[in-house]
C-alpha cells in the first residue's frame, strides 16, 4: 500500500510525520529523503530487529516506522502496557515480512521482546543456575514461569510431594533451578522441586550431624498412618509411634495430631546409616509408672473405668497411663462368668481392688470380687446339712441337674437323689429347666465351692419298712410298662415303686426283643421273684406268674372235682 494510503486510512498528520523523519534524519528535500530510504533498504531483511518509532496509536494497532519506505503495523494486544504507550516513543520490533500484498511491512512487538529477552537469559544464566520469577499462567502439563521470558515449570517439578490444583501458584513468586535450556527451540525447563531437595538434603546433613538421643526438636506432622506419624524436623522426617504418643490409651494417631501441626517431640533413637529417627511425645513427662507402687499399694481400694474386654478379662483406666487387669476369674464369687461382657461393658465405672503390681512388666492385677464378702465363707451357716430349700433349675446334665439356690449359687442335684425306687438314668426323666423344686441340703464343700441337694430325702425311704411289708417275693401283682430296655422292662407297681423284668423272665421262649412282647403303658401281671431293700431292687417275671396262675387254675379244678365226687 502507498504511504499515502496508510495516511489516509488511520487519519495521520502527514506534515508531522515528514517533520519526523526530517529531524531523524537530517534533510529536508525530498530527493535527498529518497535517497536516505534507499539506502537504508540494504538494512532491512526478514527476521531483524528493528528500532521503530511510534507514529500513531488507534484502538487496535500501534503504526511504527522503522526508516523503511512503508510504515508497519502491530495489533495492540502485543503490548503488555499499550496504554503507557505514546507517540514518539522509540520500541524494538522484528521485521517478519519486508512489504505485504498490502505493502505494509509485517512487524511484530511480541518476538522482538521474546528474542531480546531470550538473549539476555541465554547470556545471564546457565543450566543449574536458580533464578526467581513470576507464575504467569497455567498450561497442559505444568506452569509458565516469566524470567523475561516464559520458562516451563512442569508439575511434576513444582513441590516435592505432588501438589493439588497448580492453579493456586499463578501470581506467585517462586524459585528454581534451570534444568534445561534448549537453544534450538529456545526453550527453557525449570524445577523447584530439584531446589527444595537439595535445599532439603543440606538440612539432613546439618540435622544428623547436630541431633543427639534425649534433644527436643520442634517438627511439624507431616504424613498420619495407623501406626503413628512422620514428623518433618527440617531435613528429615522422625517415626513417631502410636505407642510413645500418650501414656495412656489413644485408639488412633488423629485422636491427639493432625497434619501440619507443629509440635515439640523427644528424641528417643537416631540411625545414621539409614536415617531414622525415633520420636516420642510421651517422653517429654515422667512415666506414671515411676512411683505406682506408691499411689496403688497392694489390698488398696479403688475406682476406675472400664476402656477395653478380652476374652481374659476387662482392662480398668485408673488414671492416664495406668491401666490393670481384672481377670474373668475376679470378677464374681458365685457366677460363671464365660465372657467379661457378662459382668461390664466399656466405659462403666466399677470398684476394684489392688492384687499386685508388676512395676517393671508396667502390668496391676485387678478384682472386683474382692471388693465384696465371699458367700462361700458363709456357706455352712446358711445351708446346714438337712435344711430344706427351694430353687430353680438351671441346667440339666447326664448325672443330675444344677439347682440355683440363691442369686449365683448352684446345688447339685444327683440323678441318683431324684428317687427312691424309680430308676432314673436321666434328670430330664423328671425335671426340665426352669421347675421350681423343693430339696434338701445333703452336704457343703466351702473349698470346693460344692452344695449337694436331694429331692428323695424330703420323702421317707420306702424301702426301710413299706415296700418289704407290701411286697413279698412269690407274690403276684400287677404293674404297668414305663420303659423299656435291651435287656428287659421297667414296670411300675405304685408311684414310685418299679421293679425290673428281665428279658429271660418274660417268657418261656428265648426273646430278643421286649417289644416284641410288651410295650409302654401296657398293664401286665408279674412275680415278685427278688427283693433286694438294701440296694432297692425288685426283680419281677412274667412268665411265672402266668404259670402260677396256671398251676392254681388246675389246683382249683381238681379240688372242685373231688368236691363232686
Amino acid at each position: 500500500m502507498p504511504r499515502v494510503d496508510v495516511v489516509r486510512q488511520y487519519d495521520i498528520d502527514l506534515a508531522e510525520i515528514e517533520r519526523e523523519v526530517e529531524a531523524a534524519v537530517g534533510v529536508g528535500l525530498p530527493g535527498e529523503m529518497e535517497k536516505v530510504y534507499t539506502e537504508s533498504i540494504r538494512n532491512f531483511e526478514a527476521g531483524s530487529i528493528l528500532k521503530g518509532k511510534v507514529l500513531a496509536l488507534t484502538p487496535t494497532d500501534v503504526i511504527i516506522d522503522c526508516g523503511y519506505k512503508s510504515e508497519g503495523v502491530i495489533p495492540s494486544d502485543e503490548f503488555d502496557n499499550i496504554s503507557r504507550l505514546k507517540v514518539g516513543d522509540e520500541i524494538e520490533v522484528l521485521l517478519e515480512t519486508v512489504e505485504d500484498d498490502s505493502g505494509l511491512i509485517k512487524l511484530s512487538k511480541r518476538k522482538a521482546d521474546r528474542i531480546r529477552g531470550w538473549e539476555k537469559v541465554i547470556t545471564r544464566y546457565k543450566e543449574g543456575d536458580v533464578v526467581t520469577g513470576t507464575v504467569t499462567r497455567k498450561i497442559k502439563g505444568g506452569l509458565l514461569v516469566d524470567l523475561g521470558i516464559p520458562v516451563f515449570l512442569p508439575a511434576s517439578q513444582i513441590d516435592v510431594k505432588p501438589p493439588g490444583d497448580i492453579a493456586e501458584y499463578i501470581g506467585k513468586e517462586v524459585t528454581c533451578k534451570i534444568l534445561k535450556i534448549d537453544e534450538t527451540r529456545q526453550n527453557i525447563v525449570v524445577s523447584r522441586r530439584r531446589l527444595l531437595e537439595e535445599e532439603r538434603e543440606g538440612l539432613k546433613l546439618q540435622l544428623l550431624a547436630e541431633i543427639k538421643v534425649g534433644d527436643l526438636r520442634k517438627g511439624v506432622v507431616k504424613n498420619i498412618a495407623d501406626f503413628g506419624a512422620f514428623v518433618d524436623l527440617g531435613g528429615l522426617d522422625g517415626l513417631l509411634h502410636i505407642t510413645d504418643m500418650s501414656w495412656g490409651r489413644i485408639s488412633h494417631p488423629t485422636d491427639m495430631l493432625t497434619i501440619g501441626q507443629e509440635i515439640e517431640v523427644r528424641v528417643l533413637g537416631i540411625d545414621k546409616e539409614k536415617e531414622k529417627i525415633a520420636l516420642g511425645l510421651k517422653q517429654k513427662t515422667e512415666s506414671p509408672w515411676a512411683k505406682v507402687e506408691e499411689r496403688y499399694p497392694a489390698g488398696s481400694r479403688v475406682s476406675g473405668q472400664v476402656v477395653n474386654i478380652m476374652p481374659y478379662g476387662a482392662f480398668v483406666k485408673l488414671e492416664d497411663g495406668i491401666e490393670g487387669l481384672v481377670h474373668v476369674s475376679e470378677m464374681s464369687w458365685t457366677r460363671r462368668v464365660n465372657h467379661p461382657s457378662e459382668m461390664v461393658s466399656i466405659e462403666d465405672t466399677v470398684e476394684v481392688l489392688i492384687l499386685k503390681v508388676n512395676k517393671e512388666k508396667q502390668e496391676i492385677s485387678l478384682s472386683m470380687k474382692q471388693t465384696e464378702e465371699n458367700p462361700w465363707d458363709r456357706i455352712e451357716q446358711r445351708y446346714p446339712p438337712g435344711k430344706k430349700i427351694s430353687g430353680t433349675v438351671r441346667n440339666l446334665a447326664n448325672y443330675g441337674a444344677f439347682v440355683e439356690i440363691e442369686d449365683g449359687i448352684d446345688g447339685l442335684l444327683h440323678v441318683s437323689d431324684i428317687s427312691w425306687s424309680k430308676k432314673v438314668t436321666h434328670p430330664g426323666e423328671m425335671l426340665k429347666k426352669g421347675d421350681t423344686i423343693e430339696a434338701v441340703v445333703l452336704s457343703v464343700d466351702k473349698e470346693k465351692k460344692r452344695v449337694a441337694l436331694g429331692m428323695k430325702q424330703l420323702e421317707k425311704d420306702p424301702w426301710e419298712s413299706d415296700i418289704p411289708n407290701k411286697y413279698q417275693v412269690g407274690g403276684i401283682v400287677k404293674g404297668k410298662v414305663t420303659k423299656l430296655t435291651n435287656f428287659g422292662a421297667f414296670v411300675e407297681l405304685e408311684k414310685g415303686i418299679e421293679g425290673l423284668l428281665h428279658v429271660s423272665e418274660m417268657s418261656d421262649k428265648k426273646v430278643s426283643d421286649p417289644q416284641g412282647l410288651v410295650s409302654i403303658g401296657d398293664e401286665i401281671e408279674v412275680k415278685i421273684i427278688r427283693l433286694d431293700a438294701s440296694n432297692r431292687k425288685l426283680g419281677l417275671s412274667m412268665k411265672r406268674a402266668a404259670e402260677t396262675t396256671q398251676e392254681e387254675g388246675e389246683s382249683g379244678e381238681e379240688t372242685l372235682q373231688e368236691t363232686e365226687k
